[in-house]
């Protein structure tokens, strides 16, 4: 069952009060319980506003005043009308003085009919517009959510064998409590604070599979911010970044390897074969190879956009830690064999 409200004991003015009266009532009442004002009065203004918008309106008024029996209250008549009333009341008979009252009565009676009759037929004729209106405008299009994009850097093992990572992604969405329209009853929304939406973090696990490459791209379909109004999900990408160490760095699209080689690969030269991200491959070394030697392989680096880096080999001479007795007279007799002064020419230019 609908309560109730009487409109005139919550603006705190009667049933003949004019218009102007009713605008006086509502400013001196929204100066006070305006929720800016006074939050804990939302609900209190909500009733205040309702109110004034009814009574302000002719028309509203007036179906309201019926519906709820109200009336207003008939304005004092003057002299000149009283004794003119007296008069007729004097001169009529009887008889035609109680025919009158009936067929004044009636008419009463049919006005108050017809009245009621109008009203009702009015709100449901304007109940129907405002359904057909509501019908005609068009449903709001389907929004699909923003895509998020989120870096994670792997190391060299790690990128060879595969791995995951476990990434903190701050999502958006509509605020649960005002789905979007930011004011809950007058007031702003509790939960977002008036913004419409609400964003929290939340710890997504992601697979890394092995041998990727630098710079690559995963996506994750659906992960991304909630789309609106019916709208897909956007979705989550991922820009895996290997970090490297003291043997293997990146430069742009180029892939930088620092490679030991043996004094005696170095002296005759000859094949080598050196591990990469992309595999093994070999190297041909040419004889007197010195250390700090750099060598290209064009076109075998990181690949982006059609675009592709080379392979920058760097070689520098290594002693093995252990050396065997044999291979220790070996260098023995090396020593005794060479004729070089290697450090001849340090000073010249």
């Amino acid at each position: 069952m609908i309560k109730f409200k009487n409109y005139y004991e919550i603006l705190g003015v009667t049933p003949d009060s004019s218009n102007a009266e009713i605008k006086s009532a509502y400013r001196r009442l929204a100066r006070k319980y305006h929720p800016d004002v006074n939050p804990n009065t939302a609900e209190m203004f909500k009733d205040i506003t309702e109110a004034y918008t009814t009574l302000i309106n002719p028309e509203k008024r007036k179906q309201y005043n019926i519906l709820n029996g109200f009336f207003e209250t008939p304005k004092t008549k003057t002299t000149s009308q009283k004794a003119e009333q007296e008069y007729k009341e004097k001169t009529t008979t009887p008889p035609n003085r109680e025919q009158n009252i009936k067929s004044s009565f009636e008419k009463k009676k049919d006005y108050s009919e017809k009245v009621f009759s109008d009203t009702i037929n009015g709100i449901f004729k304007e109940f129907t517009k405002k359904e057909q209106k509501q019908q005609k405008q068009p449903k709001p299009e389907p929004k699909n959510g923003a895509d998020i994009t989120v870096d994670i850097t792997v190391g060299i093992a790690e990128a060879l064998k595969g791995t995951s990572r476990t990434v903190n992604v701050l999502h958006t969405e509509l605020c649960p409590k005002c789905k979007g329209r930011k004011f809950i009853n007058g007031a702003k929304c509790s939960d977002c604070k008036g913004t419409g939406e609400k964003s929290e973090y939340r710890k997504i696990t992601v697979k890394i599979p092995a041998k990727i490459k630098n710079g690559s791209k995963l996506r994750l379909k659906g992960e991304g911010n909630h789309g609106q109004n019916g709208g897909k999900n956007g979705d989550l990408y991922i820009n895996v970044k290997i970090e490297g160490n003291s043997k293997v760095k990146y430069d742009g699209l180029n892939i930088l390897y620092n490679v030991p080689i043996t004094p005696f690969e170095a002296v005759l030269g000859g094949d080598i074969e050196v591990k990469t991200l992309e595999g093994n491959i070999k190297l041909k070394l040419p004889k007197h190879t010195q250390s700090g030697q750099k060598f290209r392989l064009s076109g075998m680096g990181v690949t982006q956009k059609n675009k592709s880096g080379d392979i920058i080999i760097t070689v520098h001479i290594e002693i093995p830690q252990s050396l065997s007795d044999d291979e220790i007279k070996l260098y023995e007799k090396l020593k005794k064999l060479s004729s070089h002064n290697i450090r001849e020419n340090l000073l010249n230019d």
